[in-house]
């Protein structure tokens, strides 16, 4: 039990580094961290970072990383709020825009496929046991349960 968290750590690693692969065969050096970025974009109205952050549940310096690098790749717009110049909105752009589609369509259900394999001895309890567990961590800390 001492090492739950390491091993949690590792595991995750691991899953990601091999979810990069197939997601790297659709658009390369575009990390797994940025589709639920891309996904969260997917509307009519650009979003701020700070919305960004909040909704990824990551902090602010990350997602702004992240947006410089899509930016870089052309698939987001970065532009400033009409109401107040220092928030900046993002938006999907075209390319963006293909590149989750195609991910839906194709990488996204490879993944899915993969992972459903991966847990289908124990499927939905997994996913409601990791739930569980964030849920009490989040309402007792660790440090409080020693």
């Amino acid at each position: 039990m001492l090492t739950l968290g390491s091993r949690f750590r590792r595991l995750g690693e691991r899953l990601q580094a091999e979810t990069q692969v197939i997601l790297d065969e659709l658009a390369p050096g575009i990390p797994s961290s940025a589709h639920p970025l891309l996904a969260f974009l997917d509307g009519p109205e650009p979003r701020s970072i700070s919305e960004i952050a909040r909704a990824l549940g990551t902090a602010q310096p990350g997602v702004t990383r992240m947006v410089t690098r899509l930016s870089a790749r052309g698939f987001v717009s970065v532009g400033t709020s009409p109401e107040d110049a220092r928030l900046r909105l993002v938006a999907l752009t075209p390319d963006g825009r293909a590149l989750l589609d195609q991910a839906r369509a194709t990488a996204w259900p490879r993944v899915l496929a993969a992972v459903t394999d991966l847990c289908a001895p124990f499927g939905p309890e997994l996913l409601e046991r990791l739930d569980m567990l964030e849920t009490r961590l989040a309402t007792k800390p660790l440090k409080d349960r020693a």
